[in-house]
C-alpha cells in the first residue's frame, strides 16, 4: 500500500486511515505533517486541525457530524467526541449537467435473457409459489418440500448428511466419537432436473397479510404483484386463506397497475372456499406442474443492455465502503445509464445529508419534490416511534469507522454514481423508463433487496465491508467486498473483491467496467452468484416507519 491515509474531498477536515496507525506516528500528507495524538484504526478518521465543540466535521465534502468535545489535530474521531449532524435541504435550485462516460466498448453488446410478452427481459426463469397471508405458510412449506425434492431443484443436502452421520454414530453406541469425527462437506448427488429451462421454484413465505395495518397488507399485495410481474418470473401459484386483509382482488388490481394486459399463468387457491387442505394442495400441485411445463418452453435470446435493471445496495458497510466498492458500482451505474439501462438506489435513511445533491440531480422539479416529501415523511414516521435516521448505523458499522448516519450516507450515496435522477419510487411501486431511480426503502439488507427486486431489478449489486450472505429468491445478487481481507475470509460469499482500489492497484473506473462485464455474464446465465449457489433466497416485506 503506497499511502497510509486518504482525503476524499479537498473540503474535508479529516483524513481516512488506510491501515492501522499508532499514537505518536508521524506522517505527511499534501506537504502537511501530522503527529497522531491517538491510535487510529484502519477505516477510521482523524482531524487535520483542532476542532472545538460545535465545529462541523466534513467528509466527502459534506457535513457528516459535529464535534461535541475538543478534538486536537491528529486525534481519532470517535462516538464520544463526534455526533451526527447533516446539512438541511431545500427545493431543487439548479439544473444539472452530466457528461456520460464513454461506453463505446459496449456498443452493440447484448445479454441473453428471457423475453416476456410485455417487453421486459429476465435474467432468470422462475415459478413462484406465494401465500397472501402467513396462515398459509405451512401449506407453502409442504409444497416446497414436495416440488424441490422431486423435481431436482433442492440444494445439496450437505448438513442433512452430516446430521445423519452423527445419528449413525449415536445409534451404534459411539457417542464418544461424535466430538472428534470429521464431518465432510459433501452430500449424495441431487436428482437431475426435469425442467431444464426453469431455474427453480421459489416459495416466498412471510409474516404479513393480516393483523397489521391495511397499509401494510395493501403494500404486501403490491410487492407480490411486483414479483409476479417481474421478468425473471414465468408464472405463479397463490395460496389465500380467504378472510385476511390481503385479498385476492387487491392483488389482481396491483397486477393490472403494473401491466393492464397481464397474461402470465396465475394459479389462485382460497382455502376457505376450497374446503379440505388435501383437496387444495393436490389441485395446487397439478396446476403448478402444468405451469412449469409451460415455463420450460422459454429460451434465452439476445437483448440490448438497456433491458438491464440493476439494484444498487450496501450492507454490513465499513469505513472503506465509500472509497472502493460503492463508487465502483456507482461507475457501473453511470455506464448503464449511458447505455439506456435502469438502476435503483434505495435506503433512504442512508441518503441523509446528501439530499441536496440528489435533489439537484433530479430531471424535474416534480421528481425532486417527491423525493423531498418521501424523505421527510419517512423520517417523521421513524421519529414518531422513538427513532430517526441518526440511529441507522449498526454496532458493526460504528466499529469499522462509520460513526454517524451522515458519514455512512455520504459513502452509501456513491452507489448512485453521478447520472441524473430520472424518477422517484414510493414502496412498493414498480420502476419504468431508463436512468437512475431513487426508491423509498429502509437500509435493512433483506427488506431493501426484497423491495428493489419487487420494483424490477433483474440483477442486484450488493457491496459489503463486514460480510453478509444476503440473496434473493428470483434475482441474482452479486456480492462485492470493500476490502481484500473480507474477500479472503468469506470467499464463499464474495463474487468481486474491490480492495485493490484501496491498495492503489486498481481504479474506480477500471473496477466499475469489470463489474459491468460480470453483470452481463450473470444476466446471460453464464455465471451464477455465490448467493445463488448457496441457495440464499431471503424475502422480507417492509412494514413502513419501523425499520431503518
Amino acid at each position: 500500500m503506497n499511502n497510509k491515509v486518504l482525503q476524499l474531498n479537498p473540503r474535508d477536515n479529516v483524513l481516512v486511515a488506510l491501515q492501522n496507525l499508532s499514537q505518536g506516528d508521524s506522517l505527511t500528507f499534501n506537504q502537511v505533517s501530522y503527529s497522531l495524538a491517538s491510535p487510529v484504526h484502519a477505516k477510521h478518521k482523524f482531524a487535520i486541525r483542532d476542532l472545538a465543540p460545535g465545529d462541523p466535521v466534513i467528509m466527502y465534502g459534506v457535513l457528516v457530524g459535529k464535534a461535541v468535545e475538543p478534538i486536537v489535530k491528529g486525534q481519532a474521531l470517535t462516538t464520544r467526541n463526534v455526533r451526527h449532524d447533516s446539512a438541511v435541504f431545500q427545493e431543487k435550485s439548479a439544473d444539472y449537467r452530466w457528461t456520460p462516460p464513454n461506453v463505446s466498448r459496449w456498443a452493440g453488446k447484448t445479454f441473453r435473457g428471457y423475453h416476456r410478452t410485455d417487453g421486459q427481459v429476465g435474467t432468470r426463469n422462475y415459478w413462484l409459489v406465494v401465500p397472501l397471508v402467513f396462515c398459509e405458510n405451512r401449506n407453502i412449506s409442504v409444497l416446497k418440500q414436495a416440488f424441490e425434492e422431486e423435481l431436482g431443484f433442492a440444494a445439496p443436502q450437505i448438513y442433512r448428511h452430516q446430521v445423519a452421520e452423527l445419528a449413525r454414530l449415536y445409534k451404534e453406541g459411539k457417542s464418544a466419537e461424535i466430538a472428534s469425527t470429521a464431518l465432510v462437506n459433501t452430500a449424495p448427488p441431487a436428482r437431475s432436473k426435469i425442467f431444464e429451462n426453469v431455474d427453480g421454484i421459489r416459495f416466498l413465505m412471510h409474516d404479513g397479510g393480516c393483523g397489521g395495518t391495511r397499509e401494510d397488507s395493501n403494500n404486501l399485495c403490491g410487492l407480490i404483484a411486483g414479483y409476479i410481474h417481474h421478468p425473471n418470473v414465468a408464472g405463479a401459484t397463490i395460496l389465500s386463506l380467504g378472510c385476511q386483509h390481503a385479498q385476492i382482488p387487491i392483488l389482481r388490481d396491483e397486477l393490472r397497475k403494473r401491466n393492464p394486459q397481464f397474461d402470465k399463468p396465475l394459479v389462485v387457491f382460497e382455502q376457505q372456499q376450497t374446503g379440505s387442505e388435501e383437496t387444495m394442495l393436490t389441485e395446487a400441485i397439478r396446476k403448478t406442474f402444468l405451469g412449469l411445463v409451460q415455463a420450460n418452453e422459454a429460451r434465452r435470446a439476445d437483448a440490448p443492455l438497456s433491458h438491464l435493471c440493476v439494484g444498487l445496495k450496501c450492507g454490513g458497510s465499513d469505513g472503506f465502503s465509500g472509497l472502493s466498492a460503492n463508487p465502483a458500482i456507482g461507475h457501473t451505474a453511470d455506464l448503464l445509464g449511458a447505455l439506456g439501462g435502469r438502476t435503483i438506489l434505495s435506503e433512504f435513511p442512508e441518503l441523509c445529508g446528501v439530499e441536496q445533491e440528489l435533489i439537484n440531480r433530479c430531471t424535474s422539479k416534480e421528481i425532486a419534490d417527491r423525493f423531498i416529501h418521501l424523505m421527510r415523511s419517512y423520517n417523521s414516521r421513524a421519529k414518531a416511534v422513538g427513532s430517526g435516521f441518526e440511529m441507522n448505523p449498526s454496532p458493526g458499522n460504528i466499529r469499522d469507522g462509520l460513526l454517524t448516519d451522515a458519514m455512512k450516507s455520504a459513502g452509501a450515496a456513491k452507489k448512485g454514481g453521478t447520472s441524473p435522477v430520472t424518477g422517484v419510487l414510493d414502496y412498493p411501486e414498480y420502476s419504468s423508463g431508463e436512468g437512475l431511480k431513487l426508491q423509498c426503502t429502509p437500509g435493512n439488507d433483506v427488506e431493501c433487496v426484497t423491495a428493489q427486486v419487487g420494483a424490477g431489478a433483474n440483477v442486484v449489486l450488493f457491496t459489503t465491508g463486514l460480510g453478509t450472505p444476503t440473496g434473493n429468491p428470483i434475482t441474482p445478487v452479486v456480492k462485492l467486498s470493500t476490502n481484500s481481507e473480507l474477500a479472503k475470509k468469506m470467499a464463499d460469499s464474495i463474487d468481486i473483491d474491490t480492495g485493490s482500489i484501496v491498495s492503489g492497484e486498481s481504479t474506480i473506473e477500471k473496477m466499475g467496467e469489470g463489474i459491468l462485464d460480470l453483470v452481463i455474464r450473470t444476466a446471460s446465465g453464464e455465471v451464477f452468484t455465490r448467493a445463488e449457489s448457496k441457495g440464499q433466497s431471503d424475502f422480507i416485506p417492509w412494514k413502513r416507519g419501523v425499520s431503518l
